[in-house]
């Protein structure tokens, strides 16, 4: 244990993800006090290795801290009310893992357990770029496409705490197959690896020299990043890309504001890296494609203030919401 004197109200979240688990220490006044890593347990045997690897980052954080007040989890695939992960897009073997049931069994406390871009949604609304409102969604932006939804100043999980998979919206039922076995989700075309895949397409067409030069001449390499820095360097064929990845990404963000109308959207994930990029074409198609644009306050679309910090925030704060 820490000689320091234990701070009172402290909340520790983690954050499961594809390849790391991330810890962090709310302060009670909202800031992160501090933060552990450790890397996601894969291949089979995982699941309850990965209970050893929260355990162990709980009692770890608490010999830093001093005595932690509540303990949250976020993480990826569709979460029960009770904490139960039915599936999970990342983590091997996953059916009915009672990831709330064993890992309070262990430290001994009770522990809340949701979807971690449920978390991020908490996040960015209670301490982050959406604070103040009533009506906001979070849209990751990264492998996938996934979000959380606040409506009437309550963080909202629908009737069996699935809410949020947005992701796979069909946005075209002939387009590229996506993981989930359907065609055409949106994440296909508006997540890092849609972005990738329509980077690919224009470098096979010869539409972007620059990009294929920074993929080391092969267009089936081309990847999101040879054509972020080819537009900053100023390359205009693939600013061409950002717009047209702009347009996806406004596509579905549309979706969402004729359904429930929030008064902003918060977009996170990976390719928050490149707001400077994308901020501008996303809010230009955005307000072209909204219906009735002119009749209605459009949605402000910002990007996250906690990045990849955002599930392990929430998951801090998921004892202080019902």
């Amino acid at each position: 244990m820490s000689d320091a004197a234990p701070i009172a109200g402290l909340r520790l979240g983690i954050d499961v993800g594809g390849t790391k688990c991330l810890g962090v220490v709310l302060s009670p006044g909202g800031e992160v006090a501090t933060e552990l890593r450790r890397p996601t347990p894969r291949g089979g045997g995982s699941l309850p290795v990965l209970i050893e690897t929260l355990t162990e980052m709980v009692t770890t954080l608490e010999e830093e801290c001093g005595v932690i007040g509540t303990v949250g989890v976020g993480v990826p695939g569709l979460v029960t009310y009770e904490g139960v992960l039915r599936a999970a897009p990342n983590l091997d073997g996953v059916a009915d893992f009672d990831v709330a049931g064993l890992l309070g069994a262990r430290i001994r406390q009770p522990v809340r357990v949701d979807n971690d871009a449920t978390c991020g949604a908490l996040a960015e609304w209670k301490l982050g770029a959406a604070a103040g409102t009533r009506d906001m969604m979070l849209v990751t932006l990264g492998t996938g496409i996934g979000g959380g939804v606040v409506a009437g100043g309550r963080l909202q999980r629908g009737a069996h705490g699935f809410a949020g998979e947005y992701g796979h919206m069909v946005v075209d039922p002939d387009g590229p197959p996506c993981p989930c076995g359907r065609r055409g989700c949106w994440e296909r075309y508006a997540s890092g690896s849609g972005l990738a895949r329509l980077a690919r397409e224009y470098a096979i067409g010869r539409r972007v020299s620059r990009v294929i030069e920074l993929a080391g001449g092969d267009a089936e390499s081309v990847r999101g990043e040879h054509v972020q820095q080819a537009a900053r360097e100023g390359d205009a064929d693939s600013m061409k890309v950002i717009d047209a990845f702009g347009r996806w990404v406004a596509l579905g963000l549309v979706n969402l504001t004729n359904v429930l109308d929030p008064q902003c959207f918060v977009l996170g994930g990976g390719l928050a890296a490149g707001a400077d990029l994308y901020l501008e074409p996303i809010k230009r198609w955005f307000e072209e494609l909204l219906y009735q644009p002119h009749l209605r306050t459009i949605p402000d679309v910002v990007f996250a203030r906690w990045n990849e910090r955002a599930g392990a925030v929430g998951a801090s704060l998921l004892h202080e919401i019902d």
